[in-house]
């Protein structure tokens, strides 16, 4: 019986690792609000920190 339940649950761990590469909604959109320069996330409509010459 323990094997048994062992069994499963490393299948449902190996299925949710599978899944889990899947690119998930909204990724695409985190990738876009990061500055291309320092890769940074940029807060806001204006330009990244690095961009005005600050650190």
């Amino acid at each position: 019986m323990i094997v048994k339940s062992v069994i499963l649950f490393l299948a449902f761990i190996f299925v949710l690792g599978i899944f889990g590469k899947w690119r998930f909604p909204g990724q695409q959109r985190l990738a876009d609000a990061k500055c291309p320069k320092c890769q940074r996330y940029r807060i806001g409509k204006g330009p990244c920190a690095c961009e005005k010459g600050r650190p």
